[in-house]
């Protein structure tokens, strides 16, 4: 197959090194020269720098990784021209054009695998597994708490320059650390309502919240909440899950699992592979979609979730700027 890769930041250039590693090699770059990072590892592959140039090479899949803002004005084109997608996350900064998205990949007739890595992580399938089974009883309430140091990202690069930091590129600590709002509506079922605070409490001349407190309403009855910030050092993501028959707790520094049932009154581990690393998310989720174009798999995470996780971002957006609960129209 023929690989198109718009966007060679950090994350684009972790899917080249991933499709190289798993014997992918035709791949054309679409690239804007504004990358950061050094051009030693691209090497000698074909680079353009307009979208109507790059799909004029007919790419059978293409992935966009480019910052948020943009996402839309390749994706559109390229899904309207049959290609497969695998689309970063969040989808887009807005719902403008989302539905010119959806129109364009259903005459496209290709498939969209929204990225959002964490879906491929083996502690959260393992939760996933557990709340399906009743492990816990039925679920109540949930929390996950992700904090990092928006600086430390990506030290080789001022970070009010990066995507994160910037507005107009769809950036923000919402859109940008959106993952778990995608995984509570994973484990819990559609979002129904939001209401949150955002701030921006960082001593740095940034135009974006850094700091976010959102509390969702699912259709399950379930109550979550997700704290995000670009401030905590060090950094700390976790999710503690409280149930009628048990608890459930994950902490991404090891990546293990901890189910705990009322009746056996113990606490059961889940462990990730000894041998995994972080770089196993993607690649697993590279390798997923190579399946869903090769083998007619399902996306684990299709447009329709990627949409859904995006209203929710929004939605604690707008919730915050009115003071008020948001509802979300289903469907």
């Amino acid at each position: 197959m023929k690989f198109l890769i718009a966007g060679l930041g950090s994350i684009g250039r972790r899917h080249l090194r991933n499709l190289r590693s798993i014997g992918e090699d035709d791949i054309v770059l679409l690239r804007s020269g504004k990358s950061t990072l050094p051009d030693d590892e691209i090497g000698d592959y074909l680079t353009v720098h307009s979208v109507e140039e790059a799909l004029e090479h007919h790419p059978d899949a293409v992935i966009i990784s480019n910052p948020t803002a943009l996402h839309l004005d390749v994706a559109i084109p390229a899904a309207r021209a049959g290609s497969h997608l695998l689309l970063e996350k969040p989808i887009s900064h807005s719902m403008v054009r989302v539905d010119d998205l959806r129109e364009a990949v259903k005459v496209g007739e290709g498939q969209v695998l929204v990225g959002f890595q964490f879906r491929y992580h083996p502690g959260l399938q393992a939760v996933a597994r557990w709340l399906q089974e009743g492990r816990i009883g039925n679920p109540v309430s949930a929390r996950a708490h992700w904090g990092e140091y928006l600086p430390d990202w990506h030290p080789w690069e001022d970070f009010r320059r990066s995507y994160a930091a910037r507005a107009n590129l769809g950036g923000g600590v919402v859109l940008t650390l959106t993952h778990p709002l995608d995984y509570m509506r994973w484990f819990f079922g559609d979002v129904l309502e939001v209401l949150s605070k955002v701030s921006r409490r960082g001593d740095w001349d940034i135009d974006v919240e850094d700091t976010a407190e959102i509390l969702l309403t699912h259709e399950s009855g379930v109550l979550s909440s997700v704290h995000v910030d670009y401030i905590q050092r060090p950094p700390q993501h976790t999710i503690q899950i409280i149930g009628t028959q048990g608890s459930i707790r994950w902490d991404n520094v090891d990546g293990i699992a901890h189910l705990y049932e009322a009746g056996q009154d113990r606490w059961e581990r889940f462990s990730p592979p000894e041998d995994f690393v972080r770089n196993d998310l993607f690649l697993d989720e590279m390798k997923h979609f190579l399946q869903v174009i090769r083998e007619g798999r399902k996306p684990i995470c299709d447009l329709e979730d990627g949409i859904a996780s995006l209203q929710a971002a929004l939605a604690a957006r707008e919730s915050s700027e009115i003071g008020a609960i948001v509802s979300l129209e289903l469907g």
